[in-house]
């Protein structure tokens, strides 16, 4: 089945918006636009896994989904700030 090509572009403004949101809630340096959506689509993946399975839910529509992907992307950014931490200590 195709995907609409709307529907894409729908998800990357999604993904922009959150990881942009989640990079100032962790006060991460930027990664720009294209980090951003990266990290707001992967987070978005990472709370679609992990909310329902701790019994949270959102709700429908574009806000619930920015919300989640939001949460998604602070966890996907906390997770990468730790290992980076680690990393440089055990250097």
């Amino acid at each position: 089945m195709p995907v609409d090509p709307i529907s894409i572009v729908i998800w990357l403004v999604i993904g922009a918006v959150a990881g942009w949101l989640a990079s100032l809630i962790v006060k991460a340096a930027g990664v720009g636009l294209v980090g951003d959506i990266v990290v707001g689509l992967v987070g978005a993946v990472v709370a679609g896994y992990l909310l329902p399975r701790v019994g949270v839910y959102l709700g429908v529509g574009y806000v619930a989904e920015v919300v989640s992907a939001v949460i998604g992307a602070v966890v996907l950014l906390v997770i990468v700030r730790a290992g980076k931490g680690m990393m440089t200590k055990g250097a």
